[in-house]
């Protein structure tokens, strides 16, 4: 893919405003740094060749979609992520100094970043990281709002830099910065878009397992995905929505709009016999709040003894040992997974069970995408994240909404900020 490359821009001397996707804060905390890791050479990249950074990124989502009305507090301030690098990089970040409008997120930060970047350049910083940039009234704007914001935001700065694949959404930070500023790919990004070759050009049998809270998200792509995958195996709620819709079952949980959704998946899978595998073996639980012995039971979906169900809440481990499942798995050369098959914290063994075989495939290229997936590969299977992060046979793509993206449109270059980077 032709794309305008950070190590073709001449950085001396520059300020780099550069996009990151460290929306890794959650409750408080940084639970997985991995995205934060990844990014640092292109930090590094910029500093050695003589740049200074301001930064961005989003996290969380504190604009309210019916509304519009944008709520500042302290869950999805970068706060924790620039302390995080202050603390990694040994370096002196700061954060421009704001008011805040209480429907309309910050305002008057401009004078602040202004004396900022002087900071910068006369040595007593060593960079900048902007507010969460979901603060700033535009930034996910489809109107001229966002333009504006993207023209007074590249005025503090002589080149842009995306290095944030996982945040595919054409907003200001994203998107609308390339029509006023000299825009590049970082490193963490070219990788990605390098990587993306092996669902693209994916060696067979090429197997994905996905899995999901909402059908509507992940329809097209899974539409995408039986056109081009050699198997297909579902997890989730969304397989729970895919069962009530094929099957006629009532389950916990399951909402009618979704088990419509589903039906449009159920009605197109039809034309592909043999290549959506249904794992059989499933748990069903009383409870969403805890796995309790009595309350919590493996059911057969081929048992069609019962048609209402509790909660099913994990994928059992014998499912995997299934002749079809094992098969596919075991002789499989590309696997591709974006899914955490169980409700954690209570119900992880699905999970924990479908890495240990992928892992155990040693002649496959083996690709995980996604926030929640990483997360939870690294709590219930750290020794295979461990090895993931190492292995060439691994690789963990940062935004797996992004991957499931590029597979519906097809080509990477269909996404509007990778567009915007090629030549």
């Amino acid at each position: 893919m032709d794309v305008s490359k950070i190590q073709e821009a001449d950085l001396k001397g520059k300020i780099v405003l550069v996009r990151f996707d460290h929306n890794v804060v959650k409750k408080g905390q940084i639970r997985d740094s991995y995205r934060i890791e990844k990014t640092l050479g292109t930090i590094f990249y910029i500093y050695a060749r003589g740049g200074k950074c301001i930064m961005m990124t989003h996290v969380g989502r504190p604009k309210n979609k019916k509304t519009g009305e944008i709520t500042v507090e302290d869950n999805t301030s970068v706060q924790l992520i620039v302390d995080y690098l202050k603390e990694k990089l040994n370096i002196e970040l700061s954060i421009p100094e704001f008011d805040i409008d209480d429907k309309n997120g910050i305002i008057n930060w401009e004078d602040s970043l202004q004396q900022l970047k002087n900071d910068m350049k006369n040595g007593k910083i060593d960079g900048v990281y902007l507010p969460n940039t979901r603060w700033f009234r535009g930034e996910e704007s489809k109107s001229e709002e966002a333009d504006k914001l993207a023209e007074k935001l590249s005025q503090f700065a002589d080149i842009y830099v995306n290095d944030a694949f996982g945040s595919w959404q054409p907003h200001v930070s994203t998107f609308h910065l390339t029509k006023y500023l000299p825009s590049y790919a970082g490193f963490l990004m070219q990788k990605e878009l390098e990587n993306l070759k092996h669902i693209y050009q994916a060696k067979k049998p090429f197997v994905a397992v996905i899995a999901g809270a909402k059908f509507d998200t992940k329809i097209e792509p899974l539409f995408a995905l039986l056109d081009k995958a050699d198997y297909l195996i579902l997890g989730g709620i969304i397989y729970n929505a895919y069962l009530a819709a094929k099957y006629g079952f009532e389950i916990n949980g399951i909402e009618e709009d979704e088990v419509n959704t589903a039906k449009r998946f159920v009605e197109y899978a039809e034309k592909f016999p043999g290549k959506l595998i249904e794992l059989p073996y499933l748990v069903e639980s009383d409870t969403i709040e805890a796995k309790l012995a009595d309350k919590t039971r493996t059911i057969d979906i081929r048992d069609r003894q019962r048609d209402k169900f509790k909660y099913i809440l994990d994928v059992d481990p014998k499912s995997y040992e299934e002749p079809e499942v094992k098969k596919a798995l075991a002789e499989a050369q590309t696997i591709f997974i974006n899914a955490v098959m169980g409700l954690t914290p209570h119900f992880c063994e699905g999970t924990q069970k479908l890495n240990q075989i992928v892992a155990a495939n040693k002649q496959a290229v083996k690709l995980f995408a996604g926030g929640d997936t990483l997360q939870d590969m690294k709590k219930i299977t750290p020794g295979i994240y461990l090895t993931a992060s190492d292995d060439p046979s691994f690789y963990l793509f940062t935004g797996g909404g992004a991957v499931l993206k590029a597979i519906e449109a097809g080509l990477a270059e269909s996404i509007k900020t990778v567009a915007a980077l090629t030549k």
